[in-house]
């Protein structure tokens, strides 16, 4: 095979399938309402279940079901005859995936989950088959011809039932008012999760570690400051300890551009009065943009009274994972 060859093989692939997924839209019917009704009802588990290829795709809805606000995980239909039928109650629902509908490690729990009373949602390209019988809403899922030019390795069937999967977590994530929090709270190690759960609080520098002189402090000694806190830049108060601004390495640079005198220049007379600052509730991500917005490598955290209580460096972020 050529190199256009591969090219138009891989084409060609992609458009059958892409075809058989618009072709699902018509089917998004009453049956599929129905089905979400069932699923927003059930006071347990979404159990997902399906043999060989249509195994790994019910696993991945499952995982989708289950990060999307729907509680869900996969029951391999084999071992569930074998002890694992005992994973499912009678508060749960099942999803299970065959395209011919007819896969014995499926239908022989049938009975079993009947006996239980365990409501049943097929995804199914037969609708005519025991599965699709049996179940008290039927998809369907079938295609009128697989990608493989063989018609036998599930392609097209495999990708429309994912789809079809997607369409209900995705329907019922909408009608449960599923929000961007939720699903951080879902995924606190990735970094969606830390850009929605983590707050200033968890990352900000406090207490000594906060670099602060009075306003009347000389220059001199205001550097000395900045150097035993290694951040750059120091915050400058009053006597009630309100924030007035920020001393920071830019600043000295212009102050030795301007030749100010070190032993008797008060901080206050050079300092940044125009500081962004941030309160320890707001979310890390808050203080990120800021940053990237004014180009800054630190912000400084305040409370009601504008004091300074706290300081994030841009290394903070990063260390936490934002940045």
């Amino acid at each position: 095979m050529s190199k256009n060859t591969f090219i138009e093989v891989g084409r060609r692939t992609v458009r059958m399938e892409a075809v058989a997924v618009e072709s699902l839209a018509d089917r998004i019917d009453a049956s599929f309402s129905k089905a979400c009704e069932i699923l927003l009802r059930c006071d347990g588990r979404i159990v997902v279940t399906g043999m060989g290829k249509s195994g790994h795709i019910a696993n991945k809805i499952a995982a989708t079901l289950a990060s999307t606000g729907s509680p869900a995980f996969f029951v391999h239909p084999g071992e569930a005859s074998h002890g694992d039928l005992g994973m499912i109650t009678r508060k749960d629902v099942v999803i299970a995936l065959s395209n011919s509908g007819s896969t014995a490690e499926i239908t022989t729990i049938l009975p079993l989950l009947k006996r239980q009373s365990v409501p049943l949602i097929s995804l199914c390209g037969n609708p005519k088959s025991v599965l699709a019988e049996h179940a008290d809403v039927n998809l369907d899922v079938g295609v009128t011809i697989e990608a493989c030019p063989l018609d036998l390795a599930p392609t097209s069937s495999t990708t429309v039932s994912l789809v079809m999967g997607d369409a209900l977590a995705i329907a019922l994530l909408e009608a449960r008012g599923f929000t961007a929090e939720d699903f951080a709270y879902s995924h606190p190690g990735g970094t969606l999760g830390r850009r929605l759960l983590l707050k200033v609080d968890d990352v900000m520098r406090h207490g000594d570690a906060v670099p602060k002189v009075d306003g009347n402090t000389m220059l001199k000694n205001t550097l000395l400051e900045m150097s035993a806190k290694g951040l750059g830049m120091t915050t400058v108060v009053d006597a009630e300890q309100q924030l007035l601004g920020i001393f920071t390495d830019g600043d000295l640079r212009r102050a030795l551009d301007d030749e100010v005198g070190f032993q008797h220049t008060a901080i206050s007379a050079i300092m940044t009065t125009k500081v962004k600052t941030i309160t320890a509730q707001a979310l890390a991500a808050a203080a990120l943009s800021i940053m990237e917005d004014f180009n800054i490598t630190v912000i400084v955290v305040v409370n009601d009274k504008t004091q300074p209580i706290g300081v994030v460096h841009m290394h903070d972020l990063l260390k936490a994972g934002l940045a």
